[in-house]
Formats: structure tokens, C-alpha cells, sequence
């Protein structure tokens, strides 16, 4: 994906999170010369992203898109994220694999995770999310400062940010791309799993949800 990325848009910085992994992702990256930050042993998911968006803050990043590396999302697709932030239209922009493509259909197990948490972020936020687990995001320095806090979530930052951001007051956009099926074992992988991250979201979001009090106070702080 890297040499994808780099002849596409050669005037963008490109940063390589390595997550304690066991394989050559540190060695590749390095080889295709970006920017590389590996952690020590495995920290998860969200950990790994705020990783990057900490580095994107102090490198003084006006704008971040944010990509798996699995082969999920189209390069091709990064224009049609970032220019909505850059235009001031919204402060992140989130990829939907559903919005004008009414035939993705995820396996069984995940979409039943999404349609659950697309209906609980609308209960709440009172916007509709169709993709709420997207990792397929551009974002500016606001949402930067709300991500690099300490209330983001170390394993699975989907609904749960998208309801922080929302009492933020961070307007969010959705934009139809391009998805494919991951290449790789997810965090997902195995029946039980998407039933786990369910509990686990559930939890976050309640959590959430008690401080929403404390992210509206910080509204005029970011």
C-alpha cells in the first residue's frame, strides 16, 4: 500500500505506526522511506492511532487522514476525505462503505454490530452514521487535540469518539468510498469476537455518555 500512497500524493507526509508487531512492518516502512513509530510490545488499536495523531500534532499537521494498513481502504479515495475539512465544510470526515453502495454486505457477526451502533449513535447524537466502525477518516487540528486527550479509548475508537465528538461539537460529515474485504486476521476475527467488541463498546459508550457534561464545558478549549 505504501508505494500506492507515495506515487498518488507525493507531497504528503506519511506516518507508519508499528504496533509491538512480530513481522517486518518497521523494516518495510523504513525501506519505502516514511516516517516510522513502533511501540515496544502490543497496545491495541486506539492506542496505535493516537500514536499518530500525537505525532501528527507535534509535527504541527494542519490535516490527518487516517488508513489500515490491510489493503480496506482505496488510496485513490484520500482526495475525496480530505477536501471537505480543508474547504471548513466539517472537521472530520468519515469514509462510509455504505453511502451509494446499498450491495456491501459485511459477514453476518459485524453486521449486526453496525447496524446496532449506527442506531444507538443517532439515539444519542441524533445524526445518522451509517458506517460508525469506519477507520477511514480525514481530520483537522480540532479533532487532533480531542484525540491526542486522555478520554480517548485504547482498543476500539468507533461510535464511542464519534458521541465524544458530537458533544464536543465537532461537526461530522460521512463520504461514500471504497472498501474491500481485510487481507488480514482482524481484531474482529472469530464468531465470539464481534459479540465481545459489542460489550465492550456498550461499556465505553455509557461512559461516555457520564461525561458529557465535562466534553461540552471543553468546547471553547479546542
Amino acid at each position: 500500500m505504501l508505494p500506492k500512497v507515495k506515487a498518488r500524493y507525493p507531497e504528503m507526509p506519511v506516518l507508519v505506526v508499528d504496533d509491538g508487531s512480530q513481522d517486518q512492518t518497521e523494516a518495510i516502512a523504513q525501506a519505502q522511506q516514511v516516517a516510522v513509530v513502533s511501540h515496544p510490545f502490543n497496545l491495541g488499536y486506539g492506542a496505535a492511532i493516537q500514536t499518530g495523531y500525537k505525532y501528527a500534532l507535534e509535527k504541527q499537521c494542519h490535516y490527518v487522514v487516517q488508513m489500515d494498513a490491510d489493503g480496506q481502504h482505496e488510496v485513490e479515495d484520500v482526495a475525496l476525505l480530505v477536501q471537505p475539512v480543508k474547504q471548513g465544510f466539517c472537521d472530520l470526515a468519515l469514509g462510509s462503505r455504505f453511502l451509494n453502495n446499498a450491495s456491501y454486505r459485511p459477514a453476518w457477526p459485524r453486521r449486526v454490530g453496525i447496524r446496532f451502533f449506527r442506531g444507538i449513535t443517532k439515539l444519542i447524537t441524533g445524526q445518522p452514521i451509517t458506517d460508525p466502525t469506519s477507520g477511514f477518516q480525514a481530520m483537522n487540528r480540532r479533532v487532533l487535540q480531542i484525540f491526542t486527550g486522555r478520554h480517548f479509548p485504547d482498543d476500539y475508537p468507533d461510535a464511542d469518539v464519534l458521541v465524544m465528538l458530537n458533544f464536543y461539537g465537532i461537526s461530522i460529515q460521512e463520504i461514500p468510498v471504497r472498501m474491500y474485504a481485510s487481507t488480514t486476521r482482524s481484531m474482529h476475527h472469530g464468531w465470539w469476537r464481534p459479540f465481545f467488541y459489542m460489550a465492550k463498546m456498550c461499556f465505553s459508550l455509557l461512559i461516555t455518555c457520564s461525561l458529557k457534561g465535562h466534553f461540552r464545558r471543553r468546547r471553547s478549549s479546542v
